[in-house]
């Protein structure tokens, strides 16, 4: 054999090894894309986008403060100007919109494929279908009737999600307990119905450890009138029972009963595996057990589908982290022969109404990225009543005024200063550092420290909503009537005592007092006036005056000095 002329196992492999690179280079924008760290995209740096997020503000601060109708009824016998805001109406046309674009407020599909299609095919289809998708929640966007929340734009993520309803026989959607309507997206629902008609959603309510009974069994009683399928749990007790140790609970917590028991890892195992194969059964039409199943575990981001996972595995196979988004790819985790488990990164699925802010008190955008702090604080301080912040942080929140109405929640800026206050939360300023305090609050309420929680439609809300506004018109009604009668008798000093502000009802007043008083001090000191001499009042009691007032011009007293003798010798 000549020289030129190799051949050997060796040079075979190396052209496969270099055919193959070259095979895997005409498709390699799949293998680039790979490389690169998924990333949740909520918000865009583009001028669009930036734009976009000042209308939105834009609308939220109009429909938060409308303007006020300042014209003076002619009707009314007081002729007081009358303020009539026209809230409860835009709330009702907004109601109406959401109710007829909900069917355009969909999560986007995956384009039919097939396993003879190309690389480069698929990914034009998807994009195509994802930019349509785009474009109905623009035009959603566009309607000033209606506030679209933030929502992910980044196609990868999504297809993180299609292949997990794709893959998975039993599609459990993992909620929060405090509100698990804000968490459940219907239309993840309806996807899974239509990728197989077989294919059922379970809605896993985490941290049911929050609430108590009696919340519980009417969530369980809503979930059953509505057909939804659904487990209570608690990812940290299961969490803390494979440590060896027990989460005490109060009483009023704990139940017996098998729908609002909160399930151990053991039961939760059961009821998904058992949930898949009948599934799998139905679909098969036979009664023959399968092999394997496989459940898929999505929702909201910050939710605990990372943690309800390695609870159920038994050590930690995923990132856990308090920031939203720490789920970068779909992962798939054995748990037996017959029982496979899948996670899927956190999305945010686009919704009415929630605003921005609602949605960072929720923990769906993270803490840490928030501009305006006291809005979301605000959302805080609407829904946790007063008494239990007040306790929890050992504060004092100053009390509403007396021609406010006295069931009102705390503004934000009260509870922000009030806390700086407490913990000498001082900025380099020298003004509270309230970016700090906004985030613990934060934190503090989406951990569960700061109780509150929602409760189901149709049951309870309704009837305290009734009887609580009842109770504010009363309390409005008899304010207005008592603003009347007492009307003559209020003072304007009393007045401008109670429009004093925050600052000075905190103690802020002698401070101000102390100051005022030293650079007083400071300007009579001064080295400019040190060489004046004090002014002496002349003495003018000597005048004599006229007694008899007769208008006639009083006589004055001459005093003479003695005259000068000289000097005086003494012997």
């Amino acid at each position: 054999m000549g020289k030129n002329h190799k051949v050997g196992l060796g040079r075979a492999l190396v052209k496969h090894h270099n055919k193959m690179i070259l095979e895997s280079k005409e498709k390699g924008r799949f293998y680039r894309s790979q490389e690169k760290v998924l990333e949740s995209v909520t918000d865009i740096n583009d001028i669009d986008a930036v734009i976009g997020q000042a209308d939105e503000a834009a609308r939220l601060f109009s429909s938060d403060n409308p303007v006020p109708n300042l014209l003076v009824d002619q009707g009314s016998s007081s002729g007081v100007v009358s303020n009539i805001t026209p809230l409860v109406e835009m709330r009702e046309q907004q109601m109406i919109e959401e109710a007829l674009h909900a069917s355009s407020l969909q999560v986007p599909r995956r384009p039919p494929w097939n396993a003879k299609m190309t690389f480069e095919e698929l990914d034009t289809n998807e994009r195509q279908a994802f930019l349509i998708w785009r474009r109905s929640l623009a035009r959603l966007e566009d309607n000033d009737k209606l506030v679209l929340t933030p929502f992910e734009k980044n196609l990868d993520i999504w297809r993180q999600l299609w292949r997990v309803v794709e893959r998975s026989d039993l599609l459990v959607m993992v909620v929060d307990a405090r509100d698990p309507l804000f968490y459940r997206c219907p239309d993840l629902e309806v996807y899974a119905r239509e990728v197989d008609k077989h294919k059922r959603t379970l809605l896993l309510v985490n941290k049911a450890d929050l609430l108590p009974v009696s919340v519980r069994e009417k969530w369980a009683q809503y979930f059953r009138h509505n057909g939804i399928l659904f487990v209570f749990w608690s990812a940290k007790a299961a969490s803390t029972a494979l440590e060896g140790k027990t989460l005490d609970l109060p009483e009023e917590r704990v139940s017996e009963d098998p729908d609002t028991n909160i399930f151990l890892r053991e039961e939760l195992l059961s009821r998904l595996q058992s949930e898949a194969e009948a599934i799998v059964m139905m679909r098969r039409q036979s009664d023959r057990a399968p092999t394997g199943v496989m459940v898929g575990f999505v929702g909201y981001p910050n939710v605990g589908k990372s943690s309800t996972i390695n609870a159920l595995v038994g050590q930690k196979k995923t990132g856990v982290t308090s920031t939203p988004g720490k789920t970068k790819h779909f992962q798939t985790l054995i748990i037996s022969e017959k029982l496979t488990l899948c996670d899927c990164p956190g999305l945010v699925f686009p919704s009415f109404t929630s605003s921005r802010y609602e949605m960072i008190a929720s923990g769906v955008l993270p803490v840490d990225r928030m501009t305006e702090h006291r809005e979301a604080v605000q959302v805080v301080a609407n829904r946790v009543p007063r008494n239990v912040i007040e306790s929890l942080y050992k504060i004092t929140l100053p009390k509403p005024k007396p021609y406010e109405l006295q069931s009102r929640p705390p503004h934000a800026s009260e509870l922000l200063r009030a806390y700086c206050a407490s913990r000498r939360y001082v900025a380099s300023s020298g003004l509270p550092d309230e970016t700090r305090a906004s985030r613990q609050i934060l934190k503090d309420y989406i951990v569960g420290k700061l109780s509150h929680y929602e409760m189901p439609p149709g049951l309870e809300p309704e009837v305290g909503m009734e009887t609580i506004s009842e109770s504010e018109e009363v309390t409005e009604s008899g304010s207005e009537s008592e603003f009347e009668s007492d009307e003559g008798d209020i003072e304007e000093d009393a007045m401008l005592e109670d429009l004093k502000s925050f600052d000075l009802a905190n103690g802020l007043v002698d401070l101000e007092k102390k100051v005022s008083d030293a650079s007083k001090k400071r300007a009579e000191k001064a080295p400019h006036k040190q060489h004046r001499k004090p002014q002496r009042k002349k003495d003018r009691s000597w005048r004599a005056r006229n007694q008899e007032e007769d208008g006639m011009p009083s006589v004055v007293k001459v005093f003479r000095k003695p005259a000068n003798t000289g000097p005086v010798t003494v012997r």
